[in-house]
């Protein structure tokens, strides 16, 4: 079997899908791998590394999609090179499933098993393969450092002959992956930090990190079975917003990583709340992506309100390029290992198995996923 890794082409997109050490234990299960010129350029990955764990160069990138069983990359595919696609062939990526209808449609019509890493489920033996937590960690310790960087202040406490200085209050809201490594990096820096987050069985968590947990009264809530935050009600949303206001306005700085997999980020700092803000504060949105938590909130601009910073810029994992790169590598290599059957050197596609049935979206000219079927049905409905 032929894999074959394209250059990511995606504006602003640094990360690369595979790696050279990842190159070499796919080798090193008989599979013929081919990367594209300049693949690594982006994190200073040169195609040495690449050819000495065993790859070809690629020079035609389009002959090379035509020919490869086996597509990995970042993003998902750009429309017009679904045709290059080998019909049966496997395309692996992250794939946006719930928002891109028209790009799914066309890749079942190409007849193409599409397999998307978003999908993967949180059971433990998929723990190595799980791309969206590799990546979250990233935008968590990202975030901090961004609001480092536009506050006008300094994270910790710090006594001096010319007085004492406090330390920064942080107010992080959303204690997923990213949540969390906010929380580290924010006491890391030396800030004092408190964090709330919809699901109660957090505050462990929380406090293992060395800062409070928030505690709102919101009625019933929890989390799926997936571990993700259950969506709110309209009613329950209005009520968290009063609650944690005055968290929001005695804050220097807050990150928002409130998401509900698979649909719109919940608004949950209004614009009125930001004005309430002291002048100087800085927010960090960093679910921009999906909708954003913040109102007023711009994708990869920075605007002030009020005199308040709010910070929105896309793909953060992508301004650490290298280590995010490395990591989802390793997430890819962990996947295509697991289901790589040696004794006919192709990959298993076991269309029963729990994590198969749970990440691969379109097979054999068809959407079988039944969670984007359900959600393309209600989206007409």
């Amino acid at each position: 079997m032929r894999i074959f890794v394209p250059k990511e082409i995606f504006p602003g997109e640094k990360r690369v899908a595979v790696s050279p050490i990842t190159v070499a234990k796919l080798v090193k299960l008989g599979v013929d791998v081919e990367v594209e010129q300049n693949l690594g350029a982006s994190v200073n990955w040169p195609d040495s590394h690449y050819e000495t764990a065993g790859a070809r160069l690629s020079s035609s990138r389009r002959a090379s999609l035509r020919g490869a069983e086996l597509i990995l990359r970042v993003r998902k595919p750009p429309f017009d090179e679904i045709d290059d696609l080998k019909a049966g062939g496997i395309h692996i990526s992250l794939l946006d499933p719930f928002n891109e209808e028209k790009l799914v449609r066309h890749l079942a019509g190409a007849q193409v098993t599409a397999v998307s890493m978003e999908m993967i489920p949180r059971v433990t033996v998929a723990q190595p393969m799980d791309v969206l937590s590799s990546q979250a960690n990233l935008v968590g310790y990202v975030s901090v450092i961004l609001a480092a960087n536009a506050v006008d202040r300094i994270f910790p406490m710090m006594t001096t002959a010319a007085g004492m200085i406090k330390p920064l209050r942080m107010f992080v809201i959303g204690v997923g992956v990213a949540g969390l490594q906010a929380i580290a990096t924010g006491r890391r820096l030396g800030a004092w930090v408190e964090a709330f987050d919809t699901r109660p069985v957090v505050e462990e968590q929380v406090k293992s990190l060395g800062a409070k947990f928030v505690k709102l009264d919101l009625g019933e809530t929890g989390e799926t079975a997936g571990g993700y935050a259950k969506e709110l009600t309209t009613e329950q949303l209005q009520r968290q917003r009063q609650l944690m206001a005055d968290h929001v306005v005695s804050a220097d700085v807050v990150i928002t990583a409130a998401q509900v997999f698979g649909k719109k980020a919940p608004v949950i700092i209004t614009s009125d709340l930001v004005q309430k803000m002291r002048p100087g504060s800085v927010v960090v949105d960093t679910a921009v992506e999906t909708g954003g938590n913040v109102e007023g909130s711009m994708r990869d601009q920075e605007v002030t309100l009020n005199g308040v910073k709010i910070v929105g810029f896309a793909n953060l994992a992508s301004r650490v390029a290298s280590h995010a790169s490395e990591m989802y590598s390793n997430n890819l290599g962990a996947f295509v290992q697991y289901f790589w059957n040696r004794e006919t050197k192709a990959f298993g596609l076991d269309l029963t198995h729990e994590i198969l049935k749970a990440c691969v979206v379109t097979h054999g000219g068809e959407i079988i996923n039944q969670t984007i079927l359900q959600t393309y049905a209600q989206a007409t409905s």
